[in-house]
């Protein structure tokens, strides 16, 4: 099992042509979407939500707002993971409803204090765009070990992105945008840095 998980980070790979008539199957599209879902997040306040998109119109002017990159646009689909900013107020119910859950009974009040302190001291539409990060990885993998390819795109214009997709600015960031399919390439030799620069045991 240690070598499977490895071997899927090995093929993973940043796609940047795709085969335009390639579907994805609903069942595999579930499982990327079930990994982040299922990702960890701070405060388990689950920072994100997931637009799928896939109309070839809407493709094609998301790629325009992406610096014109083509891998947007000839994805089978594209998913376009949102940071959550107005529900992670302390005040909401959305908030607190999630604290509660992961601190509940007497835990719960001072894990709000605790968590008013934090977010008055955070900057967070750059924390809750982290977070969905996190989920953006899980399910680049996920979407490897399903036998599809991935291009996380963090080049794009924010604005144009919400307004393509008719997003409210008030409670959302546009964290990533990340195009799925069928690569019509063949992967390169990956290239990392040797573990001897990259670890220091101390």
């Amino acid at each position: 099992m240690n070598h499977e998980i490895l071997d899927l980070f090995r093929r993973r790979y940043a796609c940047h042509s795709f085969l335009r008539d390639r579907t994805i199957a609903q069942a595999d599209l579930h499982v990327v979407l079930e990994a982040g879902r299922l990702s960890p997040s701070s405060f388990g306040l689950e920072h994100w939500k997931f637009l799928v998109v896939t109309g070839s119109e809407d493709k094609a002017r998301l790629q325009a707002a992406c610096f014109n990159q083509p891998q947007v646009g000839d994805a089978a689909l594209v998913l376009v993971i949102l940071a959550k900013t107005a529900d992670l107020h302390p005040d909401t119910d959305y908030l607190k409803a999630h604290l509660a859950r992961e601190y509940p009974g007497a835990a719960l009040a001072p894990a709000l204090d605790n968590y008013r302190g934090f977010y008055a001291n955070t900057d967070v539409k750059a924390w809750s765009i982290s977070q969905c990060h996190i989920a953006a990885a899980n399910m680049m993998t996920a979407a490897t070990a399903v036998g599809l390819d991935s291009c996380a795109i963090g080049g794009f214009l924010p604005d144009p992105v919400k307004d393509i997709l008719e997003i409210d600015g008030d409670r959302y960031e546009i964290a990533l945008i990340l195009p799925l399919g069928y690569c019509a390439e063949a992967a390169p030799e990956k290239l990392r840095l040797p573990m001897s620069e990259l670890v220091e045991y101390r």
